[in-house]
């Protein structure tokens, strides 16, 4: 991940006065910064990142491991985990880079300058002007920059030049942590780089290697007119841009103000009858404020200011979307007992902190025949806010043949995966646990009795055994393992569902012991 900042030259930002911290001095300099995750930090082995390219998986990222192993991003797939054997390999999320991008540039422009912007696929510009005075400087404040992304995984490289394309140049190609460059020394400082920092197209950098252009010094003394010639005149507008010879604009971010309503009180009040009939007036209005904006509340957050100046906060959430009056007076009034007015609450406010779009629905024929599937989404909300949102969920399938991996949870309205066909236990052990005094017949019958939990078990009947292999690619110790699992009786009607470690002919397979992983019924 690469940051990079912009620099102007003297003028009154409107901005100037609101505290944002970021990047711009009021001597000129402006920072850029280039930052990678920290890979070797995470795993242990050279990590790469790949994204299907036709009929090949081509790298897009590597790890510093990787890099030093002489994997490039461009590389095949294929010729990497030829070069490294023990190399991991994992997919690329463009979607999820560019939304860290998105939420980053975002924090930016809410917390350092008015005017930041994502760069590609993997920059930030800011425009940094006369931000960075607010916290110490340039050095400082890209110091601080520093340990903000350390904290979020990443290391970085910030350079503070007078124009973008310098700042983008000496951020991706530069050598130095953090480059602070002097106004006007631009053309010098980027001369030695090589001609892809002035982010050419592949067209242009093909024709750059044919006529023996390597460095951007080399385009300095070419005349314009067949500099466009041989290059296109993309290039000889990114020189220009990079010289400050022309001006190269950026399309700031513009954060969205979160839907707030307000009600002051001409007297504190403090019964609930009170409290719920303002709650239930910010509600009305705030339901009108999401309607204009085509929003729904996903989270909705009550702040109470009381007499003594100690605000009480209350939130509520929602599990889809929803601008609901009545449901969200609901969700109020179930958690309304957790409200302290003290000596009495003189100003209320509604603040949706996350909001998601939403239009119009169709509310079906106003015939009562018509079929319509009810919205599970309030009941599940208001059996949220009594349980707690950790308390509902629904258990969906995975694509694991181990049966412990071949569940996960879910959200409540989210849509299950198919179960499998063969039978599986009601209840599953989070974790086998391992049985005693089990005596069986090998290799494929099931225990007549065993012991579990300090109880013992007499076997009346079994069925099995339904053989489970190791999933090899995810662990070496599971190359060879293997599972016989049962379905067993015991005296009094309890089933079980156990397994045996190994096949009972190879010792690699496992130990045979045995262990219960499940209850039917």
């Amino acid at each position: 991940m690469r940051e990079m900042g912009r620099r102007s030259e003297h003028a009154e930002h409107p901005f100037k006065a609101v505290k944002y911290n970021i990047a711009r001095s009021d001597d000129g300099h402006s920072s850029a910064l280039a930052t990678m995750p920290t890979w070797a930090t995470w795993w242990g082995t050279p990590t790469v990142l790949v994204a299907r390219t036709g009929q090949k998986d081509v790298i897009t990222a590597a790890c510093p491991q990787a890099l030093e192993l002489g994997l490039r991003p461009g590389m095949a797939g294929a010729h990497a985990r030829a070069l490294v054997a023990d190399l991991e390999v994992r997919d690329a999320e463009p979607e999820a880079d560019r939304a860290l991008l998105d939420r980053l540039a975002l924090h930016a422009a809410r917390q350092w300058t008015p005017s930041a912007s994502v760069s590609g696929p993997d920059g930030l510009w800011f425009d940094l002007t006369g931000t960075t005075h607010l916290f110490g400087g340039e050095e400082r404040f890209c110091r601080r920059l520093l340990a903000f992304l350390k904290r979020l995984g990443f290391t970085a490289r910030i350079a503070v030049a007078g124009t973008a394309g310098a700042a983008n140049a000496l951020a991706r190609f530069g050598s130095e942590a953090i480059t602070l460059l002097e106004v006007g020394k631009e053309a010098q400082a980027i001369a030695e780089l090589p001609i892809a920092a002035l982010r050419l197209e592949g067209d242009a950098l093909l024709a750059a290697a044919r006529f023996g252009l390597e460095r951007i010094a080399d385009l300095y003394p070419m005349p314009r007119g067949p500099l466009a010639r041989r290059l296109g005149l993309k290039t000889v507008e990114r020189l220009d841009q990079a010289r400050g010879l022309i001006a190269e604009p950026i399309i700031p971010v513009v954060p969205t103000q979160a839907p707030m309503v307000t009600r002051r009180l001409l007297e504190p009040i403090g019964t609930p009858e009170s409290i719920a009939q303002v709650i239930g007036d910010l509600v009305e209005d705030l339901v009108i404020l999401l309607r204009a904006r085509g929003l729904g509340a996903r989270n909705v957050l009550l702040i109470a200011e009381r007499v003594d100046g100690a605000a009480q906060r209350l939130g509520v959430g929602a599990s889809r979307a929803t601008r609901d009056g009545k449901h969200l007076k609901r969700m109020f009034a179930l958690r309304m007992t957790q409200l302290d007015p003290g000596l009495g609450i003189e100003a209320m406010h509604l603040v949706v902190p996350m909001a998601e779009p939403l239009g119009a629905q169709a509310a079906g024929a106003l015939l009562e025949t018509s079929a319509k599937v009810r919205d599970l989404a309030p009941l599940v909300d208001q059996l949220a806010t009594r349980a707690g949102a950790s308390a509902l969920f629904r258990i969906s399938s995975e694509e694991s043949d181990v049966p412990e991996r071949a569940m996960r949870r879910v959200s409540p309205l989210d849509c299950v995966q198919g179960w499998p066909g063969w039978k599986r236990p009601a209840r599953l052990l989070k974790r086998p646990e391992q049985l005693s005094n089990v005596v069986a017949l090998l290799p494929d019958h099931p225990p007549r009795r065993f012991t579990w939990r300090r109880q013992s078990y007499q076997v009346v009947a079994g069925d099995g055994p339904e053989r489970v292999h190791g999933e090899w690619w995810r662990n070496a110790h599971e190359l060879w393992a293997v599972r016989d699992y049962f379905r067993v009786e015991a005296q009094g009607g309890a089933r079980f569902w156990i397994f045996r470690r190994g096949d009972g002919v190879e010792a690699q397979t496992g130990d045979l012991s045995w262990y219960m992983h499940g209850m039917f019924g």
